[in-house]
């Protein structure tokens, strides 16, 4: 796993799209429990090199129910975006994640990753990439249907401040979503110790 983590961190493959130098952002190890498979880093994330770093991940810790410090166990948690480098920004936001990355690093990862409990597919990008003809006709609707698609995977809408006009017209998503995530969180959190 240290091989591959460093040649994903070496990598240039999009670096003439990027508005930066490439600084992909990953965290992963054979022992992972849970995959998150989100979009891209933003550029607080870029900077810091940390994923899920900012306000997006305090919510999603939340929805969690977990500690930073696990958080950042990559034991318990692989934190995989779809592109693994800051894409630039949109005219409505940061740009889609980069194409190259997932094709070209997701497989090698999973791979290395000895026994995951549960994949996490945040946001239309991962979750398009991963159920292909499964995917239901909306993002809501993917995510109202998350349990059809456990106990592998479980879609979820991505936890950016940007989404909390969605979350408040979707109001079982708290009620009943994030509960069934704490629980299964909480499952393999006891299987570990």
């Amino acid at each position: 796993m240290n091989e591959l983590l460093s040649q994903i961190q070496q990598c240039t493959q999009c670096k003439e799209q990027l508005p930066f130098a490439p600084k992909p952002v990953v965290q992963a190890h054979t022992d992972s429990k849970i995959i998150i498979i989100g979009q891209a880093p933003g550029l607080k994330v870029q900077n810091s090199g940390i994923p899920w770093d900012d306000q997006s991940g305090n919510e999603l810790r939340r929805w969690l129910n977990v500690t930073k410090e696990q958080f950042y166990n990559p034991e318990l948690f692989a934190l995989i975006p779809m592109g693994f480098c800051y894409p630039g920004r949109g005219k409505s936001g940061d740009l889609p994640p980069r194409p190259e990355c997932a094709p070209l690093w997701h497989q090698k990862l999973l791979e290395t990753i000895t026994n995951p409990q549960l994949i996490l597919l945040i946001g239309q990008y991962a979750q398009k990439y991963y159920l292909g003809n499964k995917l239901k006709p909306t993002l809501t609707d993917t995510v109202k249907a998350y349990s059809e698609f456990l106990p592998h995977y479980l879609p979820l809408v991505h936890p950016s401040p940007r989404n909390k006009i969605w979350q408040k017209k979707n109001p079982w998503f708290e009620q009943e979503i994030v509960p069934q995530l704490q629980v299964i969180t909480g499952k393999v959190m006891q299987c570990r110790d």
